[in-house]
């Protein structure tokens, strides 16, 4: 008996242990936190390639949708793409592995894949400076030139001015910066190099005053540029002492000078004569870069239109004093036989 009542008492623990809490007047307790089992995720298929997700881009070239294989070679074929230059109407290009830049395409793939969708994803580029540096020196030594000055000459005795030329100074510093960031930003232009243009210091429409003297006319043409200025009678040398032909410059220029007696029989034994109406010169003196050879006044106005000197250019004192003030040191003069 006692062992049948044992059995009976642990049968009926048993069922009011299996009573739920709600019918035992318990309430639900929630579970401990980190208690809840982890989410179901869909196994990725064994071999599948990971994709980039939508609208990732790197550097500006977009890769969403693509497998890490296909990205790396859709950004290492834009990296590869020659930078394009132009200075003027001159066009060239160059490799980037030639300017020493080398991408680390891998690295961005990598980072690309766990991208957010749409976003970018910088691809780092490494720039050998001495190689970018050594291409840009020979970019100078091809391009930068100096400015060429407008020149003249006579055509049927006439002065024709020719165009000048700008020059160019390229800088080093700001060609090899643009340069590096074209690399580094995926930018293959057309760049252009940067530097300073050099204006020509004399132009056609700034070249200013040019003599021609006309020995057998006995005529000084004066000039501004190719405009015909003004004409005027002079004096030229005798047959004994010819003026000289050719091209000349202005070389000094003296108001009220004194004469000197030049090295030559004719003035031997003549003593140095002051400023004043005697002078020979007159009151200007215009020396050439023909020795011993100018263009001055004279006080024998009767002399001119004759050759009458011995080699310089004698003018009325009046149209020598005019005429000083027009020219400069350097201005060219032109004396031919006509």
């Amino acid at each position: 008996m006692a062992v049948l009542r044992r059995i009976a008492l642990l049968v009926l623990a048993a069922s009011i242990a299996a009573v739920p809490l709600a019918q035992a007047g318990l309430r639900d307790e929630p579970p401990p936190p980190g208690s809840e089992p982890p989410p179901v995720t869909e196994p990725q298929e064994p071999g599948e390639p990971l994709i980039v997700p939508d609208g990732v881009s790197i550097s500006g070239v977009l890769v969403g949708g693509m497998t890490a294989e296909q990205a790396t070679l859709t950004v290492e074929t834009v990296f590869e793409q020659p930078l394009q230059f132009r200075h003027g109407s001159v066009r060239w290009t160059v490799l980037p592995e030639l300017l020493g830049a080398k991408p680390y395409v891998d690295g961005a793939v990598t980072r690309a894949l766990t991208a957010a969708p749409g976003s970018s994803v910088e691809l780092v580029v490494a720039v050998k400076g001495r190689t970018v540096r050594e291409y840009v020196a020979s970019l100078d030594d091809s391009f930068s030139r100096p400015a060429r000055d407008s020149a003249v000459r006579l055509v049927r005795l006439r002065p024709r001015i020719s165009e000048g030329r700008y020059g160019f100074a390229l800088s080093r510093s700001d060609t090899t910066a643009v340069i590096v960031r074209a690399l580094r930003g995926g930018d293959r232009g057309p760049l252009g190099l940067r530097g300073r243009a050099i204006r020509p210091k004399l132009t056609p429409e700034s070249f200013g005053p040019v003599i021609v003297i006309r020995r057998g006319a006995k005529k000084l043409y004066l000039y501004d540029g190719e405009r015909l200025e003004r004409r005027f009678g002079v004096a030229t040398g005798q047959a004994a002492y010819p003026t000289p032909l050719g091209r000349f410059e202005v070389a000094v220029k003296w108001r009220n000078p004194w004469w000197y007696p030049p090295p030559s029989p004719w003035a031997k034994g003549q003593k140095p004569v002051p400023p004043g109406p005697g002078n020979p010169l007159g009151t200007r003196w215009m020396g050439l870069s023909a020795p011993l050879v100018g263009i001055h006044g004279t006080p024998d106005s009767a002399s001119i239109g004759y050759s009458a000197s011995h080699g310089c250019i004698r003018m009325l004192i009046s149209d020598a004093e005019w005429l000083f003030d027009r020219v400069k040191i350097g201005t060219p003069v032109f004396i031919v036989g006509a």
